[in-house]
């Protein structure tokens, strides 16, 4: 269960039920992870229809992760500074317009300005953590940041099927975003009816300074990562991103460490207790992104010429491969959140992981038969929706409530440049692989895809069990030092002799 520091003040009486707050915020929550996923499968309609070649196309992937890790940390920061409602509205009527742009254009350069504005997004899963644990009293707070947290993986899936019935084989790109739009225009006006205006009383600035050099730094990292296999990784323009990436953000720790009112304390980001979440945040999105890359890919290759997949079209893939993992993680999502409360987030986060390491190995073994593929879609769907599920919980836990926002904003930029390297490890194995004599890729190349996976899960496996350990002997430590100190106060009054013997 997430701690909550005594100093907190009491929450005021009058507020949202529960369950409608968690429906708002879901909602803004899941067109984040729509508009994140719902380009992935449409990056073809999008190269024919604009007439772009496809490492072009690959730049609506890149702007709209790159925006994200610029303003994800900013738009945390000032939610916990000015009040997390004003600025989640102006993050939804923001998206909003970016999605209607996207709808309305054929201009490839004004696609990619609506993709940075739907960057913004990114920053509605941190904001949300931070209103469920000012508005939400702790026996409710474990299931609430569960729910809402998971829309980030079925929110992805949903997506992902909302491109195929929308675009198929041979539709327009464009139609996807109208879900987006709607999404988008419903949080928006949810929230502006149901999330409270509280007043906020913390003191501090937002380091703006700190936030340029931070976003520099990102967009040197995930810039090489996610055109390194158009870029070439021994490229000149790919190892000179790297290594500017390195210099810039150890550059930031420095000027962290130096600001009166640091965008993210240092002390937060070396804290055991953080990097836990962040390590597992990592991790998971590798995984995320390997699994649906890779079953994309594999059940639309055509058997007769591969002598491996099944041939379907993107409509199918979506609804038979990867839909039942979608409407798995609905049903898990509030279960995973009692879970939660009753066991720990780490032990939670253990068993989900589990279940990728079993998913993945699935994939990478069994794959011959639909049946089998359609358990790894759902056992790898299950690992991200039950870590979404526990993460929020581990960061929250970490961190005093004045800074939950920035925490979990760090938590999404760790899982963002994860899911960047996913698809690029996927990407460049798949397409490494590639048969002359066909055009397409080589069966290993998905025992390799999965293999990646099921290392990420793995690592998050024994990252959850070592944080785990840690907290015990924590709490066997504070434990034995709060006994000394009453052995200490009550030893002189004589009040331990009857137990102790001493006079």
């Amino acid at each position: 269960m997430p701690r909550r520091p005594a100093a907190v003040p009491a929450r005021p009486a009058a507020g949202p039920r529960p369950a409608v707050l968690v429906l708002a915020l879901s909602l803004g929550v899941t067109t984040l992870s729509l508009l994140q996923s719902l380009v992935v499968p449409s990056l073809g309609r999008i190269e024919d229809q604009l007439g772009i070649s496809a490492g072009a196309a690959g730049w609506v992937l890149t702007a709209n992760l790159l925006a994200a890790a610029v303003l994800t940390p900013v738009l945390g920061r000032l939610g916990d500074l000015r009040g997390e409602r004003p600025v989640i509205l102006g993050i939804l009527a923001v998206v909003s317009l970016g999605t209607l742009l996207a709808v309305v254009t054929t201009s490839f350069p004004l696609l990619l300005l609506a993709r940075v504005l739907q960057g913004a997004s990114y920053g509605l899963f941190p904001l949300a953590m931070s209103v469920l644990r000012r508005e939400l009293p702790d026996g409710r707070l474990s299931v609430a940041m569960s729910v809402v947290s998971s829309t980030l993986a079925v929110g992805g899936v949903a997506g992902l099927v909302a491109t195929g019935l929308l675009t198929g084989d041979d539709g327009d790109y464009r139609h996807p975003f109208w879900i987006g739009l709607a999404v988008a225009v419903l949080a928006l006006v949810l929230t502006a009816r149901l999330l409270p205006a509280r007043r906020v009383a913390r003191s501090g600035r937002v380091d703006w300074w700190g936030a340029v050099v931070l976003g520099a730094g990102l967009v040197l990292l995930l810039l090489p990562l996610s055109q390194g296999p158009s870029w070439g990784w021994a490229s000149p323009g790919t190892l000179g991103c790297l290594a500017a990436a390195a210099v810039v953000l150890a550059g930031w720790v420095l000027l962290q460490r130096r600001t009166r009112h640091p965008l993210v304390r240092p002390a937060m980001l070396a804290d055991r207790r953080t990097v836990v979440p962040n390590l597992a945040g990592f991790m998971t999105g590798i995984a995320l992104f390997a699994a649906f890359l890779a079953v994309l890919q594999y059940v639309q290759s055509p058997p007769e010429v591969t002598g491996y997949g099944f041939g379907v079209g993107v409509l199918e893939a979506a609804v038979v491969y990867l839909l039942p993992g979608g409407v798995a993680g609905i049903l898990v999502a509030p279960v995973a959140g009692r879970v939660v409360g009753r066991f720990g987030a780490a032990p939670t986060l253990a068993v989900g992981a589990l279940c990728g390491v079993a998913g993945f190995g699935v994939l990478a073994g069994l794959r011959a038969e639909p049946a089998w593929v359609i358990v790894a879609g759902v056992l790898t769907q299950l690992s991200v929706t039950i870590a979404y599920a526990a993460l929020p919980a581990l960061v929250v836990d970490a961190v005093d409530e004045a800074e939950t926002g920035v925490a979990n904003a760090v938590n999404s930029i760790a899982r963002s440049v994860g899911q960047a390297l996913g698809s690029t490890l996927a990407v460049t194995l798949i397409a490494g692989s590639l048969d002359p004599a066909t055009g397409l890729p080589r069966a290993i190349a998905f025992t390799l895809v999965a293999l990646v996976g099921a290392g990420a899960s793995a690592v998050v496996v024994v990252v959850a069990l070592a944080g785990l350990r840690a907290d015990r002997r924590a709490g066997r430590r504070r434990r034995r030092d709060e006994l000394a100190e009453v052995e200490q106060a009550t030893a002189g009054a004589g009040e331990w002799s009857p137990v102790s013997g001493v006079r």
